[in-house]
């Protein structure tokens, strides 16, 4: 990436976005466009253990793209920030979590794409006709039915974690006992469901846009099968606590990007109490909430207790956690499936209090209810 950057910025986007060899001039951008989450936090790159080089190489590349007209949200949560498709709206985006957030939650369209193709429609404003822009595979295939009560953040992605290793790629439609969820509660769905599986698209009826009723949802498809959840599925939180040392380095919170209500919920679990000095806690926020969160003293009660609010990234994507971590705590499915596997570490799932707890503590005692 250094060598690349050092031919200009129309080379990297060329190589990264066009995948062509041949430097393309930039032009600014016909569609309303996002740069998803990146490798580096523009304020707090050293303590990710960033480079200043390439801290700075950042810097220089987000001025020359947004000159383009591409906007620096630099998070996988661009919903949360301003860029939200109306219904039936038809998108290119790439992030999974983002993907079926916008598919389900918004009702807008997009298949999940990779930076070739996004970069392709950022240019020209168009995206092939095919996959979830149109309205026939948008349908449901399988009939969910809930059979325990589905209420906080860490049973929905347990919820999400299990359908999507049993769906995998399919569209679930969801009934029973899931009580009236939050938009953060979906994110978390989503975000699980996609990282088990492939899941781009589910309904809830009477809740999400294209499902008033479980028939709407199917739009006249047969049901391909029917999937029952209840305790004996709830299998997938032994499936994802892969850890069995309890001493905990490294507490991850935030993924995906945590929205100003979790940052406040964080804030006032820590607030007056200070995290253990064998541990450390990383707070992931877009980087336009965290300057709400800094307004709020969010930010300041999270530092007192010796905690940091971290933007723009997250470890699965950058891989960097603190040195020598060995263990992490996490309140996301999706963090706890992929960390143990991209770097190494164990890994603990929990609530956002059970995390807490372990960074005060330095010590996992979290489980299920």
């Amino acid at each position: 990436m250094r060598e690349l950057a050092r031919k200009g910025f129309d080379a990297v986007y060329s190589e990264l976005n066009l995948d062509s060899p041949e430097v393309v001039e930039v032009p600014r951008v016909l569609a309303n466009t996002c740069q998803l989450i990146t490798g580096i936090d523009n304020e707090q790159w050293r303590i990710q253990g960033i480079p200043e080089d390439l801290a700075e190489q950042q810097k220089q590349g987000e001025r020359f793209f947004g000159s383009r007209g591409i906007n620096m949200f630099a998070t996988c949560t661009p919903y949360q920030v301003g860029n939200v498709p109306v219904k039936g709206g038809h998108c290119a985006w790439m992030e999974s979590s983002a993907v079926v957030y916008c598919n389900a939650v918004l009702g807008a369209r997009t298949n999940t794409e990779g930076k070739e193709s996004t970069g392709a429609a950022a240019l020209t404003g168009r995206i092939p006709y095919w996959g979830y822009h149109i309205p026939d595979y948008r349908r449901g295939t399988h009939l969910v039915d809930i059979a325990i009560d589905v209420d906080d953040i860490m049973d929905w992605g347990l919820l999400g974690y299990h359908l999507g290793g049993v769906i995998d790629d399919e569209i679930p439609v969801l009934t029973g006992r899931c009580r009236q969820p939050s938009l953060i509660k979906l994110k978390h769905f989503g975000a699980a469901a996609a990282s088990s599986g492939g899941i781009e698209m589910y309904h809830i009826p009477d809740v999400t846009p294209e499902a008033r009723s479980v028939e709407e949802a199917f739009g006249g498809n047969r049901v391909r099968g029917t999937v029952r959840y209840g305790e004996a599925e709830r299998v997938a939180f032994e499936n994802l606590n892969c850890a069995t040392d309890r001493d905990v380095d490294f507490v991850m919170l935030g993924c995906p990007h945590n929205s100003i209500d979790q940052v406040w919920l964080i804030a006032s679990l820590l607030e007056g109490r200070k995290i253990s000095p064998n541990t450390q806690l990383w707070v992931h926020t877009p980087r336009a909430l965290r300057e709400v969160a800094d307004r709020n003293g969010y930010t300041k009660m999270i530092s007192e207790a010796g905690g940091f609010v971290m933007s723009d990234t997250c470890p699965a994507i950058s891989r960097q956690m603190p040195q020598g971590t060995k263990v992490v705590a996490t309140d996301s499915a999706k963090q706890a499936h992929y960390l143990p596997a991209i770097t190494g570490v164990q890994a603990w799932f929990g609530s956002v209090k059970d995390c807490v707890e372990a960074a005060i503590t330095g010590r996992w005692s979290g489980g299920l209810r």
